[in-house]
């Protein structure tokens, strides 16, 4: 039998003629889920089965194709040439099989992000996704920690209040959030009636009750930097543990604060909330959405991805 010339792998070591299509398979799925756990049930395979593969096909390359880590794993620059060889023969194989995106149920979409944001913004616009098929998990948490979880593969999406570093991930940005003074009308009503009010707001709020989701008040301390020109000296009256509970007891009468206008303009609306401040440029935080690499192998994430931008055109 002729001898075949292996195809290289742009690495100096080149890909074995013979390597088990089932391997470049597994190799592929691991890539995308970021984890050998995740690959796992879209495979049908045990994850100890999913290791032993990757072993193997390191084996047969020579070389390793990923770093493994506390979670997950992380792909070297070989297993990057790789896939970008394979993934277009193996998608294309999957469809005429009828495993493609065509052929069957997709795998759920792991979104996460702020937990406001997600419940007043995210999950409402994503509704007839849901109602069409598409399956979410949803997570909830600050930047770095689920920018890190992303890394390790455990996250599709996340929306960030922060670009995240290098190019290993990328991103886009989703839409502005807007942050407003507010405070319930009773105090409204008590700061307008204070003389300082008209030359000197932040003398006539120096005495109301300051209220926060933590000790240090990055919000307001930003607000009064920004919008006007001063150093916060107020201590914080009352800290909650997020912007929801922030939202609650302004609401009752705790006092003041400075809030996204997502979560508190249903509040304005109504009349249960009232603008303290109406400055020329208010405080803006860009919120970015990004993008697991190899997550566009599920049809869903782009749907997801796509729907996010459409609806973030009007928040």
């Amino acid at each position: 039998m002729e001898n075949r010339t292996p195809e290289a792998t742009g690495t100096g070591r080149r890909l074995p003629a013979h390597a088990d299509l089932n391997l470049l398979r597994t190799f592929l799925a691991v890539y995308r889920a970021g984890t050998f756990t995740a690959a796992a049930p879209a495979l049908g395979l045990s994850q100890p089965t999913v290791t032993a593969q990757i072993r193997a096909l390191e084996q047969q390359t020579g070389r390793e194709l990923f770093t493994r880590l506390p979670r997950g794993v992380e792909p070297t620059p070989v297993a990057h040439e790789l896939a970008a060889r394979i993934e277009g023969p193996l998608d294309t194989l999957a469809t005429l099989e009828g495993g493609g995106p065509e052929g069957g149920p997709t795998l759920p979409v792991h979104l996460a992000g702020p937990s406001e944001l997600l419940c007043v913004r995210v999950l409402p616009a994503l509704v007839p996704l849901v109602a069409d098929g598409v399956q979410l998990r949803v997570t909830q948490g600050l930047p770095e920690p689920l920018l890190e979880e992303m890394r390790s593969g455990r996250h599709d999406l996340v929306i960030t209040t922060r670009r995240p570093r290098g190019r290993a991930l990328e991103s886009v940005p989703l839409a502005d959030e807007e942050y407003l003074l507010v405070a319930s009308p009773g105090w409204a009503r008590r700061i307008a009636a204070d003389p300082r009010a008209d030359g000197d707001l932040c003398a006539a709020l120096r005495e109301v009750p300051m209220v926060t989701y933590a000790e240090d008040l990055p919000i307001v301390r930003r607000y009064w930097r920004t919008v006007f020109g001063r150093q916060l000296t107020t201590r914080a009256a009352v800290t909650v543990p997020n912007l929801y509970a922030v939202l609650s007891a302004v609401n009752a009468g705790a006092g003041v604060s400075v809030l996204p206008r997502s979560l508190c303009q249903e509040y304005l609306d109504s009349g249960r909330l009232a603008l303290l401040h109406d400055p020329e440029e208010a405080p803006l935080n860009t919120l970015f959405l990004v993008q697991r690499p190899g997550a566009e192998a599920n049809p869903d994430v782009l749907r997801v991805r796509d729907r996010l931008r459409a609806a973030a055109r009007a928040w």
